[in-house]
């Protein structure tokens, strides 16, 4: 059975927060849709704990070994799991100023899932207008199923809403079998 290194990067400023929620649910269905082909080993960097390491470093040789052992994570994940909460109809500046640190090949061919929280569906359109780009610019391999969800959609500890779940395990599936694939095919080269 392979190992699927699934990275999670949350764009979350405080704790607690709904948008590491969402990222916990989305971990959550990634395990069930990888089992039992796969297991999942799962790191999670929360920018709440991360903005000392990256809000004040300009480029990334200034810094630390912790900001860099955090790229070099996101550089090996097999599933990135992005999530952001929306503020004036965009991701966090401290969520695009750690990828602007990120190699452009980096994340080439990787299975992303795009996710974010907001206070209302004004800002759904974030997944396709905002984060797809983004990923996009990286060559990843962002899955069809974006994931929005709004305050309304949480109940105090978890997105309970329908809609928002039935996203979260479509997303999650597309994820697992796209990175199954990659690593077939990767072993395949690696074997031949």
């Amino acid at each position: 059975m392979s190992t699927l290194k699934v990275v999670v990067v949350s764009g979350n400023l405080g704790l607690p927060s709904k948008t590491l929620a969402l990222a916990g649910q989305i971990v959550e269905a990634i395990k069930q849709q990888a089992y039992p082909h796969a297991c999942i080993e799962v790191i999670t960097h929360s920018l709440a704990d991360l903005a000392p390491v990256f809000g004040l470093a300009r480029h990334p040789g200034e810094l630390s070994d912790i900001g860099k052992t955090v790229l070099d994570s996101i550089g090996s994940a097999d599933i990135l799991v992005a999530v952001t909460p929306v503020y004036k109809g965009s991701y966090t500046g401290l969520f695009k100023h750690l990828f602007d640190f990120l190699d452009v090949k980096a994340l080439n061919e990787v299975p992303v899932i795009l996710g974010a929280t907001g206070g209302g569906e004004k800002h759904a359109l974030i997944i396709e207008h905002q984060l797809r780009p983004l990923f996009g610019f990286f060559g990843a391999q962002t899955v069809p199923s974006g994931i929005y969800a709004t305050e309304q959609n949480y109940d105090g500890s978890r997105f309970s809403d329908a809609v928002v779940n039935e996203r979260i395990h479509a997303a999650a599936r597309q994820a697992v079998v796209a990175a199954l694939i990659r690593a077939d095919q990767t072993q395949s080269c690696e074997a031949a």
